[in-house]
């Protein structure tokens, strides 16, 4: 069997389009960045969490190292 390497000939932008800027993430809350918390659920637990995804409009689901999963609202981390 033969792989078929030719390129499409359609103009198909690698970019994601985003109808409405005002909602989507703003740069420094986006999956993947780690955060700076306000307040450390645990004396043991890292000050720092990464953002996993959005739960709600003002909420994220996120990971704190020695803790675990948790949902923070916007205002609990920077």
């Amino acid at each position: 069997m033969k792989l078929d390497s030719r390129k499409p000939d359609v103009g198909v932008s690698l970019h994601p389009y985003y109808p409405n800027a005002i909602a989507t993430p703003k740069l420094e809350e986006q999956t993947g960045t780690w955060v700076q918390l306000h307040e450390r659920p645990t004396p043991y637990s890292y000050d720092e969490a990464l953002l996993l995804c959005q739960h709600s409009d003002t909420e994220w689901v996120v990971w704190i190292p020695d803790y675990g999963e948790m949902v923070l609202h916007q205002n609990q981390f920077c």
